[in-house]
């Protein structure tokens, strides 16, 4: 069923994912090669770099609710106790400032020395401009 779901979500990404896919795809980060809307157990992950066992989620708005909230942290829980580390940006951080994201993302790799923006969950969506 999960693969069903990802070639689903592959086929209709966010505009968001579009940009960040944009930037991962075909190595150009640092040579990472990452997958999109890949099946792990019984979720799909927006972007994963294999070999690092490092998973990027993009969140909308929708995120900040409590239910989601709760099912984000369970689901990252589950993610990580399986030896994956889970780094989330923000719809708008990836629109307003992806080169900030890639580099936090890189500092959270241990390919930089630190991060320039930290990882979200930090707030800021509240009556958001978002999709997904």
């Amino acid at each position: 069923m999960s693969k069903e779901v990802a070639r689903r979500l592959r086929s209709k990404p966010t505009e968001e994912e579009r940009i960040l896919w944009s930037e991962l795809r075909k190595r150009r980060v640092a040579g990472l090669r990452f997958r999109r809307q890949h099946p792990i157990g019984p979720y799909v992950v927006d972007f994963v770099c294999l070999e690092h066992r490092f998973i990027f989620e993009v969140d909308g708005v929708q995120h900040a609710q409590p239910t989601n909230v709760s099912n984000d942290a369970e689901r990252t829980y589950w993610l990580e106790s399986r030896g994956y580390r889970v780094f989330r940006a923000w719809n708008w951080e990836v629109r307003e400032n992806l080169e900030g994201v890639i580099t936090s993302m890189l500092g959270e790799l241990g390919l930089l020395s630190a991060p320039e923006v930290s990882p979200h969950p930090g707030p800021r969506p509240q009556g958001g401009r978002e999709g997904k």
